[in-house]
């Protein structure tokens, strides 16, 4: 009889344990970022935010979408992002769908508006970014400007609602 209570507290125990979401497999909220090729802004904003999300310990994914996507990310774009350390040889832009609206925690457009969607939650707007065709450097820190404001919200809401 003992044996058998010991053996079903045992499996009672790991069957709520594995039960359990730990923190490192709750599904990662979504950072949308939108620019209208999805070749530059998007993808540079959507890289350095995962890296700096990581880096803070936030339970948060960024993807990058276009309004009017091009075939490939620009020139300046790769290479300045390679030489940031991200790899970026498979990514491509694609065009932002009412699933990628609907899914996502936070929006970030850059001079564009989405798609006449049903947008669940109000898109932020990051207007006036220098042009990466311009000087890569100059955008991109621009960029993280507003992606570490953005990360630093976040872990305070985060914070705070833990």
């Amino acid at each position: 009889m003992i044996k058998r209570t010991i053996t079903t507290a045992f499996f009672l125990s790991l069957f709520f344990s594995c039960s359990q979401k730990k923190p490192s497999e709750e599904q990662k909220q979504t950072v949308l970022f939108v620019c209208t090729h999805g070749a530059a802004r998007s993808p540079i904003a959507a890289a350095h935010f995962n890296k700096l999300a990581k880096e803070e310990g936030l339970n948060y994914e960024a993807i990058f979408r276009g309004t009017e996507p091009d075939e490939v990310l620009t020139d300046g774009t790769v290479s300045g992002l390679s030489a940031d350390g991200f790899d970026v040889d498979q990514w491509k832009p694609q065009l932002v769908s009412k699933d990628d609206v609907r899914e996502a925690d936070k929006i970030v457009t850059f001079d564009c508006s989405l798609p006449d969607f049903e947008v669940p939650v109000q898109a932020e707007q990051w207007n006036g970014t220098p042009p990466i065709s311009k000087d890569y450097n100059i955008a991109r820190n621009a960029i993280l400007v507003e992606v570490d404001q953005l990360v630093r919200k976040l872990k305070i809401e985060t914070m705070a609602n833990n």
